[in-house]
């Protein structure tokens, strides 16, 4: 399954490379204003250092954040755009089975850098799109919950991991000077290894299962 993503981004690349003139009267930028929706899985696929003793079949979930996002599209054909996000979120991991309710991870802020190859269907009009792309997930001032600070651990990582994302969504123009409603929807293939440490010694690490959806809705101004 996590092939699929792959050779989506790349088709949708090998038709970015085959430019064209734009059409008379569009500009090639359009900057996006975006209240986004992030809600992410965060489940444990694997244990692979459990030196606390985690209940059996101990499981989690990160929480759903609402944040402001600034998109950047460049048209390199009419049909053909180069789209990143910029935007930061923050999430805390919690028990759902094994340790219910408890707090293992907590305000982990999460920079979700994409660039993703997007292809309009109605160009000019209202134009719906698919795009897909890579990702890197860049986590910092992560910390260890209330629940694992208990059990002993004074320091907490999460690992930085390169992934891919699939996007689609729809631009409906308001006006002819190019403004638009957009609404947008991505689905991220990504991993994260969540480790834990009392002092120097690693007690705790996990491979969790993010692959959050990203839910879009604001205006976008081409020029």
């Amino acid at each position: 399954m996590r092939k699929l993503p792959l050779l989506l981004a790349t088709a949708a690349f090998a038709a970015a490379v085959q430019p064209v003139h734009a059409e008379e009267g569009q500009g090639r930028l359009q900057v996006k204003l975006l209240a986004t929706g992030v809600l992410p899985d965060g489940k444990i696929d694997k244990v692979r250092t459990d030196l606390i003793g985690l209940p059996a079949g101990t499981q989690t979930s990160a929480n759903d954040n609402v944040v402001p996002t600034l998109a950047i599209e460049y048209f390199v054909s009419p049909a053909v755009s180069v789209e990143t996000i910029c935007c930061m979120t923050q999430h805390d991991v919690d028990g759902t089975a094994g340790l219910p309710g408890a707090e293992l991870v907590s305000n982990a802020k999460l920079v979700p850098a994409t660039v993703t190859v997007k292809y309009h269907f109605n160009p000019g009009g209202v134009s719906p799109y698919v795009g897909a792309g890579p990702a890197y997930f860049l986590f910092f001032k992560e910390k260890p919950g209330a629940a694992t600070r208990t059990l002993g651990a004074t320091r907490f990582d999460m690992s930085n991991e390169l992934g891919f994302a699939l996007q689609a969504g729809v631009d409906i123009p308001v006006n002819d000077t190019g403004l638009a409603v957009s609404l947008d929807a991505k689905r991220y293939f990504i991993d994260t290894n969540a480790r834990w440490f009392a002092g120097t010694t690693k007690v705790l690490e996990t491979r969790h299962q993010l692959d959050p959806w990203v839910i879009s809705a604001g205006v976008a101004l081409r020029f």
